[in-house]
């Protein structure tokens, strides 16, 4: 059984319809700007029109002309290109505004940047307490190493020193960290965890996946205003840069109300699709899916972890590491509580998402899921479970995804993030299946997209561009990275859009410019569909629209 959008949002009306069928005003027409419905029979269209958050109208300027009443607000495009809303179908909400809120490591070019860097986070905050940062990463960087605990203490010797690696994946902690938690050399690895050491058997302050918990207790611990804090940051830097809606992964299920609460009071200017981490999911489990009663809050599924990040080589590969062969990646989660979840989620109407990044993880978790539609077929193939990133495949494994109904949610900003290290870490020959975006569309698999925030920038512009050009961010690439995986402009824009509605359920509602579905919108400085590929990242968002209401202008 193939999984395809439904031809209802094929279709475009173009007569304004009120119940009594009679013209009536709108509440917000749009025009002065090409306008891009992702719909194929109707791609490109001149105007639209808005009336109590769902789309009325759709075509040529003179029908949405005949709209415009006393209290119709009119928003001229000024030349800029008009879309669907664009979902990141993955994406960490609270991640996103702990970036904003707390140290900021992104970019740093080396181990002696990082230092820099928080000795004037020191300077300038004084915090007190373990000190958290996050965003750094040593592809590149002069030092060729991982950050160290020596790194820290230099700067901060006597204050626990928490910095995670962007991937989220591993962090570095410093020596005051590492002796708080009674982190030594004889500290051994948990399960699907790894405590790095170096030639002298003491700890790095390294510790990959599992292993990261070893120093959990002594991270801040979150408060009400300040969950709310990240949320609103979240939420301000998201509609900035034109995205409608996120597919939130690995929420706290305490953070659920929260946003339910939020929303209930005007705040969540954002649609949020919420995947519940496992361990914390009984409420869940209890209840079933849920939502507010507007829908911008919907929490429908679960989020488990089959393996570790390629970068931090806890990727799970069924060879071993090109430039490291003792080591071969972690499975995170034991096979048998994947099997327990896997099963309650069935039983319980929830939608599964599951990361998996290396050959073996994705392999695994293919293998299970097969294992648990066994049970109920019928189920399985209605169930839209889904794989997050799905990075590096076996040629053999691309079929299972269309054949086992599995939906591929990947962020093409981690092909061009990955180039220059994926090559050492897999060799030649595993590119071959890596990022594979354009070989599971033909293999008839859905492909959503997403960035992966705050692992990620996050900006909608980087992923349309990484999923059409497939370079990095100065034009390069090599035959190495297999430019025959590219998208087409079409195809990329089904994968924030439409693809990305039917991913979450929603495909009735969202995802095209259509007549009756809800009003969000996403507009743009450039045309994504004609511009040339190298100006796609260089534009912005200049229009945000959720449920026929601006939540951001910068005309």
């Amino acid at each position: 059984m193939k999984l395809t959008l439904p031809l209802c949002a094929a279709l475009v009306l173009t007569a304004p319809l009120t119940a009594s069928g009679a013209t009536a005003p709108a509440d917000l027409v749009l025009w002065g700007g090409p306008i891009y419905t992702a719909v194929d029979a109707r791609p490109k269209v001149e105007a639209v029109a808005v009336r109590a958050g769902r789309i009325a109208y759709v075509g040529a300027k003179a029908g949405a002309q005949a709209m415009v009443g006393p209290k119709t607000k009119v928003v001229d495009l000024k030349g800029a290109a008009l879309f669907p809303g664009f979902t990141d179908s993955h994406a960490h909400l609270d991640g996103i505004g702990g970036r904003e809120l707390t140290l900021n490591l992104e970019g740093s070019k080396s181990a002696a940047e990082v230092s820099e860097r928080l000795k004037a986070y020191i300077a300038e905050h004084h915090p007190s307490g373990t000190i958290v940062g996050r965003g750094w990463i040593e592809t590149g960087w002069p030092e060729h190493r991982f950050l160290q605990k020596e790194d820290i203490d230099k700067v901060a010797p006597d204050q626990p020193v928490i910095l995670t690696r962007a991937d989220g994946h591993a962090l570095t902690a410093n020596s005051a960290a590492l002796k708080a938690a009674h982190i030594d050399a004889s500290t051994k690895d948990p399960f699907g965890g790894q405590v790095l050491k170096g030639a002298d058997g003491q700890p790095t302050g390294m510790l990959v996946d599992n292993a990261k918990a070893l120093v959990g207790a002594l991270e801040p611990k979150p408060t009400r205003e300040s969950r709310l804090a990240r949320f609103r940051a979240a939420f301000k830097v998201e509609t900035a840069y034109g995205w409608t809606g996120v597919h939130s992964m690995s929420v706290n299920m305490a953070d659920v109300p929260l946003l339910e609460e939020m929303d209930k009071a005007g705040e969540a200017t954002l649609r949020v699709y919420n995947m519940v981490d496992y361990a914390g999911a009984g409420p869940l489990f209890a209840s079933g899916p849920r939502q507010t009663a507007d829908g911008r809050i919907t929490t429908r599924g679960i989020k488990l972890y089959m393996d570790g990040a390629l970068g931090s080589r806890g990727a799970a590969l069924f060879a071993p590491y090109s430039d490291a062969p003792t080591i071969t990646g972690t499975l995170i989660t034991q096979p048998a509580v994947m099997r327990e979840a896997l099963k309650k989620a069935l039983a319980a109407g929830l939608q599964v998402s599951t990361h998996a990044i290396g050959d073996r993880g994705n392999a695994t978790a293919l293998d299970l899921y097969e294992e648990a539609f066994k049970a109920d077929p019928a189920k399985g193939a209605a169930a839209r479970w889904r794989i997050e990133h799905a990075q590096i495949l076996r040629p053999v494994d691309i079929p299972r995804f269309h054949a086992d109904h599995v939906i591929a949610s990947m962020q093409p900003s981690h092909a061009i993030g990955d180039f220059h290290f994926a090559k050492a870490r897999l060799g030649a020959a595993r590119l071959k299946g890596a990022y594979a975006w354009q070989s599971l569309l033909k293999s008839g698999a859905v492909v959503v997209g997403g960035s992966d925030a705050p692992v990620e920038r996050g900006a909608p512009l980087i992923e349309f561009y990484a999923a059409v050009a497939r370079k990095d961010l100065k034009g390069y690439s090599d035959a190495d990275w297999h430019p025959e995986e590219k998208l087409s402009r079409a195809q990329a824009l089904k994968l924030f859009t439409a693809s990305a509605a039917y991913a979450r359920f929603a495909e009735n509602d969202l995802g095209t410019i259509s007549v009756g579905k809800r009003a969000d919108l996403s507009g743009f400085s450039v045309d994504l569909m004609t511009a040339p590929e190298a100006e796609i990242p260089k534009g912005h968002a200049v229009l945000t629209v959720v449920d026929g209401q601006v939540v951001y202008d910068k005309r």
